[in-house]
């Protein structure tokens, strides 16, 4: 089996390659990826990409039919992976998130490509009071990427279905450890004030809901997905991917890592302006169809993680909102040194010695 992997140069992706190669030894697996965040590496004793077959760098934007020539499955990571960086370069979020991802996954279908595995987001609830969403339920996405989440996945629904099977995964919010450690997400960067600075400081008053799921039980999912038979969710799927236990208000997020990481205090805004997006989601269906695969790393056991993988980088940055771990900072850097358009796009080598200049 020959898996193409988008994306595989971030958070998730290290972790993904790194499961597949030793769940599906025998894959083919081959990584693209334009390389924005390539070079933050955190606590890794070896470069992930090594797991794989091959590497191409190149933006998804530009990808070609050619690439997947006798391709089996797509898993396609490659985004603009949070609301901060979509609301910054909103255009270019239509571009990678939306457009490039239909175009990608209707050259899967033209190739013969079996299986499309998005990695979509259940940020599209967006603000959602009452029960816990389903996957029929109305979504409200607030951001541009949880509006580019939804624009993909009702274009997978004509573009998938006969030889081709789509799997939307609508990720519960990440977290966890991993050799490119991303700390702009909420349990991670709890984690990280722990140890930085003793205090966790929760910016809102505490009541929004976030589910949660583990990077590791993300590749497990994944996993799944490009394996899935179509008597198992059909050949066009959205599906929630978390656990129901897994819903947390962000208090009670912040509460458990202190209790993980003796000493630490916790300061919230109980004067904060309520934070719309806050939603609570029902992970029923994954539950029933993918029963092997369902999450299995627990809260507890993340938080050790994200600590113990801390402490061995000597992590003691109090100001590390404003370092290579915030990806937003990342592409600022490079837009700021003159490496990259404004569109996000790296600029040549013989433009940059101009601009240099």
């Amino acid at each position: 089996m020959k898996i193409l992997i988008t994306g595989n140069l971030g958070y998730v992706g290290p972790v993904l390659v790194d499961y597949l190669r030793r769940n599906l030894p025998d894959a083919e697996l081959i990584g693209y990826d334009t390389g924005y965040f390539g070079h933050c590496l955190t606590a890794a004793s070896v470069l992930p990409e090594t797991g794989l077959d091959r590497q191409i760098f190149g933006d998804v934007r530009d990808i070609t039919a050619e690439t997947l020539r006798g391709v089996d499955a797509v898993v396609h990571l490659a985004a603009i992976s949070n609301d901060p960086m979509g609301n910054t370069f909103e255009a270019v979020t239509s571009q990678i998130n939306d457009k490039a991802s239909v175009r990608l996954a209707e050259y899967a279908k033209a190739a013969g490509v079996g299986a499309f595995v998005f990695a979509s987001s259940c940020s599209m609830y967006g603000a959602a009071d009452g029960p816990a969403r389903r996957e029929a339920d109305p979504v409200m996405p607030l951001t541009a990427y949880a509006r580019s989440k939804v624009a993909v996945e009702e274009a997978l629904r004509s573009i998938g279905g006969e030889t081709m099977k789509t799997t939307a995964l609508r990720f519960a919010t990440a977290c966890g450890m991993s050799p490119r450690l991303r700390l702009d997400l909420v349990l991670n960067d709890f984690v990280a004030c722990a140890l930085a600075s003793g205090v966790i400081t929760v910016l809102s008053d505490g009541s929004p809901w976030r589910p949660l799921v583990d990077v590791e039980d993300m590749a497990r999912a994944i996993h799944w997905a490009i394996v899935r038979h179509s008597e198992s969710g059909g050949m066009n799927l959205s599906v929630n991917v978390g656990r129901d236990a897994w819903n947390y208000q962000v208090k009670d997020l912040a509460l458990a890592v202190a209790e993980e990481i003796p000493g630490t205090a916790v300061e919230i805004n109980t004067n904060a302006p309520p934070d719309k997006r806050s939603y609570r989601v029902d992970f029923s269906l994954f539950a029933e169809l993918a029963p092997a695969f369902v999450p299995q790393v627990s809260l507890r056991q993340s938080i050790q993680r994200l600590r113990d993988g801390l402490k061995s980088m000597d992590f003691s940055d109090a100001d590390f909102r404003g370092s290579q771990f915030m990806r937003l900072k990342v592409l600022q850097a490079h837009l700021e040194a003159g490496r990259l358009t404004k569109d996000l796009r790296w600029v040549k080598p013989d433009v940059q010695t101009q601009v240099a200049a």
